[in-house]
């Protein structure tokens, strides 16, 4: 553009000159020149733009004449030359023509620039969405896809807040899953979410919000725009992404259309890695009891053999089993299971191991958990089940406890808790046992 101002001013001294371009090429160009803007005081550049068509103005202000020529290539208009011909000097019809050319030769070079530009930023959009396409298929931890969706996101679209979010009929508030930005885990980022959660719930579609409004504290940083892609699977809401930046329409529609490509992936990738921790919980869940399967139980004292320092191992037998089943029917006895693994998980800590060791036995390891206190939980677990339990049950337990100090194993840990349990069978029931069966506990 700087050789087409070059020539003019050679050719025409007198005259000077100036590129209205369209709102379009004026974004997206480093081309130096005017936003072309389409009102009443511009009616001849409209036109011309319009039309593609040279036309002509006279100010009365400074009698000067004006001639618009289109700046037209194989594809479209991006703009006007404008050229002022100053105190009334006219234009021969020859450097029209000249002009004319001139006009058309920038006109096919912003339009070659745009397809450049257009090429490269569709390159660089395939390139994102290769490079996410291999990252999601690459079988990561659940947070670990969307760590790295939430980057790149943010690298790619210069976003503040990303956000992934699980959803359903059943569920009062979404889950806020692990790689959405810290905003997200505030109080004040409720009201973007509910709000969101409301216009999905009326209809599935993606939403993008050039300015909005949301009633916030005023000590609250306000977002404007915002991106919204749900995640569908069939016909039903499972959750959605939403990406937020402070500043009013600060996202394009290209940069919404690539987010939705991108959301869709995640949606695939999303679902298989639910898939595998279902049945990863599956594996290591019994059906029944929900607690751990025996086999989670044996690598997790395993493991604190390890690398802890002790740990307290309890072993559950409900009395008299048989007869429940015998006088309720096994649908009760089921029941009681249940009641007994419910009261299990309501005494031990999110580190603590409660299992299905097998039929009516239960267990539960404690790591780094001393013996007697160990005892102190059987014992409150054991009280909780003879007062609460419907039919009423009793429960005898048998706890083993290891330490560094001396040699053991995991056998030996489960052994010494067998034989704890059974002297606590055979001496009344309804009763703590500790290994070594001589230091009883009722």
């Amino acid at each position: 553009m700087s050789e087409l101002f070059v020539i003019l001013k050679e050719e025409y001294p007198n005259f000077s000159y100036d590129l209205l371009l369209s709102q379009s090429t004026y974004k997206h160009s480093d081309v130096l020149g005017i936003d072309l803007e389409y009102d009443s005081e511009n009616i001849a550049a409209t036109n011309a733009y319009l039309t593609g068509e040279i036309q002509y103005e006279f100010s009365h202000t400074d009698n000067s004449k004006i001639l618009y020529a289109p700046l037209k290539g194989k594809q479209g208009i991006y703009g006007v030359l404008q050229i002022i011909a100053p105190h009334s000097l006219d234009v021969p019809i020859k450097e029209v023509e000249f002009m004319t050319f001139l006009a058309g030769s920038a006109g096919s070079a912003l339009e070659n620039a745009q397809l450049y530009q257009q090429s490269r930023k569709t390159i660089l959009e395939l390139q994102l969405i290769n490079e996410t396409t291999y990252r999601l298929n690459s079988n990561l931890p659940l947070a670990d896809t969307l760590s790295f969706m939430a980057e790149q996101i943010k690298s790619s679209f210069y976003a503040q807040e990303v956000g992934f979010f699980l959803d359903s009929e059943e569920r009062v508030k979404v889950k806020i899953l692990p790689g959405s930005t810290p905003f997200f885990f505030l109080t004040t980022a409720q009201t973007y979410i509910d709000y969101i959660k409301g216009k999905l719930k009326k209809e599935n579609d993606p939403l993008l919000f050039g300015d909005i409004s949301l009633p916030l504290s005023n000590q609250s940083k306000c977002y404007h725009s915002i991106m919204v892609v749900p995640v569908v699977l069939g016909k039903n809401l499972k959750g959605f992404s939403m990406i937020m930046h402070e500043k009013p329409y600060f996202f394009s529609f290209e940069t919404f259309q690539l987010l939705q490509t991108l959301v869709h992936q995640l949606s695939l990738s999303l679902t298989n890695s639910m898939l595998r921790e279902e049945l990863k919980k599956l594996v290591t869940t019994d059906h029944l009891t929900k607690l751990h399967s025996r086999n989670y139980l044996d690598e997790k004292i395993q493991s604190s053999m390890k690398k802890d320092n002790e740990g307290t191992f309890i072993l559950i037998d409900i009395d008299n089993f048989k007869e429940i089943n015998d006088s309720y029917g096994h649908q009760i006895g089921d029941e009681v299971l249940i009641q007994v693994a419910n009261f299990i998980k309501g005494n031990i800590r999110g580190k603590d191991v409660g299992a299905r060791w097998g039929g009516e036995e239960l267990a539960i390891y404690l790591p780094n958990v001393p013996l007697d206190e160990g005892v102190a939980i059987a014992q409150k677990i054991g009280a909780k089940v003879s007062e609460n339990s419907v039919p009423h049950i009793t429960v005898s337990c048998g706890v083993s406890h290891w330490n560094k100090e001396k040699p053991d194993t995991d056998r030996y840990l489960f052994k010494r808790a067998d034989e704890a349990l059974y002297h606590a069978k055979g001496t009344g029931k309804n009763k703590v046992v500790t290994q070594g069966a001589n230091s009883k506990v009722s």
